[in-house]
């Protein structure tokens, strides 16, 4: 008896089969500038901006998987740590990873897998399914950057939470909305194409 277990595909690994490793590799690097790219829009409200990099990385392991997604997002901290201009205006450093903001940055990897492990599982499939992974991803990040925040700024959470949770859950339901739309668009381009 022969039983195989089919392997659930994302949006490009169906769009870019077969994903060999050049592809995979172009994918991250790609990725990880766009990350960087999106690091640089910045809306400059408090102790930390609001960017567009959630979104980037929400996207990115929706588009790439739990596996691709993650390792992008390793990819892009190494860049910014060795001294690339790749994080919040144009800033760089292994210090810049350890300061306040630092919880938010290191949170990304497991967004991205997160995210990427529910695309895996068809969530990427319809705008609310999408919506809640990314959401999940979202509060993976949010959580972790506020209590590394409350960490370094030694403050109690509770006097940290506005600053670095609330003030981002407006700015955070248009990006997710915005990328959760996306997804399921794609997948019917594909399935057009195919038929």
């Amino acid at each position: 008896m022969n039983v195989s277990i089919a392997k659930n595909e994302t949006l490009l690994e169906v769009a870019l089969a077969p994903l060999d490793f050049v592809r995979q590799v172009g994918l991250v690097i790609g990725f990880s500038l766009v990350t960087a790219l999106a690091a640089q829009i910045v809306i400059p409200i408090g102790p930390i901006p609001i960017t567009a990099q959630t979104f980037a990385v929400l996207l990115t392991g929706a588009l790439l998987g739990s596996r691709l997604g993650a390792i992008t997002m390793i990819v892009y901290l190494i860049e910014g740590a060795s001294g690339l201009p790749f994080f919040s205006g144009g800033t760089a450093g292994l210090l810049h990873l350890m300061g306040p903001t630092g919880g938010y940055l290191i949170a990304f990897p497991a967004a991205a897998f997160i995210t990427g492990a529910f695309a895996e599982h068809e969530w990427d499939r319809k705008f609310f399914t999408a919506a809640a992974a990314m959401a999940i991803g979202s509060i993976v990040i949010m959580f972790a950057g506020w209590m590394w925040f409350s960490l370094v700024m030694r403050t109690s959470p509770a006097v940290t939470l506005f600053d670095t949770v609330l003030k981002f859950v407006p700015g955070d339901i248009i990006k997710i909305c915005l990328a959760a739309a996306v997804l399921p668009s794609g997948w019917k381009l594909i399935g057009k194409r195919r038929g």
